[in-house]
């Protein structure tokens, strides 16, 4: 990790976000509320449910409706983008899902081409199955696994690895880098065939509402909800008050800094400069209207809320 000579100024840092009168944006589309209701209607045929969360916030943001759903079941719930957390205290974070009531836990990396945990997937499944009651399906031999979780996780992106992994198949589910990509409710997708199973892929489903505020902004960073609801600027803002928090300055490296810096304006107005990105605005002078140039800030928002996103600013975990 390099030293900063400027890092004297740390304790100039905030020490609390300041969120203001700012409320979390309400995103509970139609899509969500009929994914919920079909959800529970189609419990009775469902074996397993895997919830698949993002790594960076492994307690942040679960919702509390899959709660009466996952209580009823077997359970594994999946933290994914491994790779772009920092799972050096991956101990305490197993301990206290623990004390939560989740035992089956894996990391994963959907997108990576040869993920050793997305192998382990079908087995410990097939185990948690057979070990448990089924229910009203001891005399059917396939098994059926719903796939659950907010959204932008990796749903569609878990299923299509475990069916590479197991059918050496290609995509199966549609993948995107931003929330609502999947709207198609229980699409049943056939990813292994001994034992035969079936996931049914759902669409990704936010809490109506999100009480904490933090973690509505922590939702966003990772880009479960979208950007345009809570805004860039904020979105940037909160990026950098984490990173600073964290001690994770690759930023200023990157963005040609004189050293690690709070300002956000400051932060931007240099991703602007080193982007080469400025917009043409119209002032009012005493002397009449002029053009003048300014470093554009929505683009280099963008950029470094982008940046993070792919794991270009460092390993981090927000809880």
């Amino acid at each position: 990790m390099r030293i900063y000579p400027y890092l004297h100024n740390v304790a100039k840092f905030r020490t609390a976000f300041d969120f203001g009168e700012r409320e979390v944006a309400h995103w509970f589309p139609g899509h969500m509320a009929k994914g919920i209701k079909q959800m529970r209607a189609t419990l009775r045929k469902v074996d397993c449910i895997i919830e698949i969360h993002d790594a960076r916030i492994p307690f942040s943001g679960r919702n509390p409706l899959f709660q009466e759903s996952l209580d009823v079941r077997p359970h594994l719930l999946i933290l994914n983008k491994m790779d772009l957390a920092d799972t050096s205290k991956k101990q305490s974070i197993l301990k206290q899902l623990e004390r939560e009531g989740v035992r089956n836990v894996l990391f994963t990396d959907c997108l990576k081409q040869r993920d050793e945990n997305v192998k382990k997937i079908v087995p410990l499944v097939t185990e948690m199955i057979e070990s448990g009651s089924r229910y009203h399906r001891e005399e059917d031999t396939s098994y059926c696994l719903m796939v659950i979780g907010v959204p932008n996780v990796g749903k569609s992106s878990l299923i299509n690895a475990v069916r590479r992994t197991y059918l050496k198949k290609g995509k199966a589910s549609r993948v995107g880098g931003e929330p609502g990509i999947t709207k198609a409710v229980m699409t049943k997708i056939q990813v292994c065939e001994r034992p035969v199973i079936h996931l049914l892929d759902t669409p990704g489903v936010l809490p109506p509402k999100i009480e904490d505020i933090e973690t509505g902004m922590k939702l966003a960073l990772c880009g479960t909800i979208l950007d345009h609801l809570v805004g860039e600027d904020i979105i940037a803002d909160y990026l950098l008050f984490s990173l600073n928090r964290l001690d994770r300055f690759s930023y200023v490296e990157r963005y040609n800094l004189e050293g690690p810096c709070d300002d956000i304006h400051q932060v931007l107005k240099c991703i602007a400069v080193k982007l080469g990105k400025t917009k043409r605005v119209k002032a009012i002078t005493g002397i009449g209207n002029i053009t003048v140039q300014l470093p554009d800030y929505t683009t280099a928002a963008y950029d470094f809320i982008r940046a993070f996103r792919k794991g270009e600013l460092g390993k981090v975990m927000l809880d």
